[in-house]
């Protein structure tokens, strides 16, 4: 699988794996998902997400 959607920079949130170099990280997305949260209910949260990004943060 090709992550292009997940990125990692030092200027952004210290470097830690980002959702395409939003201040998203890909801990915070699979957190949601550990807790419960929908899909649709994360992308409600933070309408910049897309299912992509959903998928290759939990992948």
């Amino acid at each position: 699988m090709v992550f292009d959607r997940i990125t990692r920079s030092p200027e952004v949130m210290s470097g830690k794996a980002c959702v395409r170099g939003m201040r998203v990280t890909v801990g915070t997305v699979v957190g949601l998902v550990a807790s419960g949260h929908s899909s649709a209910e994360i992308i409600a949260a933070y309408a910049y997400i897309e299912e992509e990004d959903i998928g290759q943060a939990l992948a």
